[in-house]
């Protein structure tokens, strides 16, 4: 049975924020009470500089897909030193597809949350590598403003585009296709809220890329992601 009422998680977790606050040394507290009593409102005020906001991620698809895609809602609660925290990566272990460890690590970099690797890294895979330690998407989780990402006005079935606003002035845009089918996304930019952009970087691919005209289509395969850096405008 649980031994505290999620009522009574606030005034838990302040006490231990004042414990380690007492210490007079800098150490990242990490509160694990998944998502109850809705943290991510409190976490930051009682010290927290990370605070899990769901239940325990699997390596499965369905785990991933309904943990990743419900947290831009409560992205506003994010500022930089204190992270929602929708639990580690699952890339790696071996029962999602490669496309769909690149949609995983896409949205955890757009959420600013915390990547924690969950699986075996003395033995990876060179895909798991790659993704693991893609610069360029890693750099968008890390970036200093920690803007909140924005779920964009752009959904059509099982197809959706999110952004996110970056320190230098530049925009990521990431286009995703939750079907179980390929499919061919088309998005347009007035719609995003952005000048139709010449050029962009392509952060999977690592390449610059052309653009023109007031619409862009991405083919994505089932579960799959595409995203880009645009430049300030």
């Amino acid at each position: 049975s649980a031994i505290y009422s999620d009522a009574d998680l606030r005034p838990v977790y302040q006490k231990m924020g004042d414990a380690l606050q007492a210490t007079g040394h800098p150490i990242v507290y990490s509160l694990c009470e998944y998502g109850k009593g809705d943290v991510w409102t409190w976490g930051a005020l009682v010290g927290g500089n990370l605070w899990r906001t769901t239940g325990d991620i699997a390596d499965r698809w369905n785990s991933m897909e309904e943990i990743g895609f419900s947290q831009a809602a409560i992205s506003s609660y994010i500022k930089p030193g204190h992270w929602n925290d929708p639990d580690m990566l699952e890339v790696g272990n071996g029962s999602m597809s490669k496309d769909e460890y690149q949609t995983h690590m896409t949205l955890w970099a757009l959420l600013a949350a915390p990547l924690l690797a969950g699986n075996d890294l003395a033995h990876m895979s060179k895909d798991t590598l790659d993704i693991l330690t893609n610069k360029e998407i890693i750099a968008i989780d890390q970036d200093p403003a920690a803007t909140p990402v924005k779920r964009s006005v752009i959904q059509e079935g099982k197809t959706e585009v999110w952004t996110r606003e970056m320190q230098d002035g530049s925009t990521t845009v990431a286009v995703f296709n939750r079907g179980d089918q390929t499919a061919a996304v088309t998005v347009d930019w007035s719609k995003l809220g952005v000048a139709a952009p010449a050029s962009g970087r392509d952060l999977w691919a690592h390449k610059d890329v052309t653009f023109s005209g007031q619409t862009y289509t991405a083919n994505l395969p089932k579960h799959g992601v595409s995203a880009f850096r645009l430049p300030k405008t």
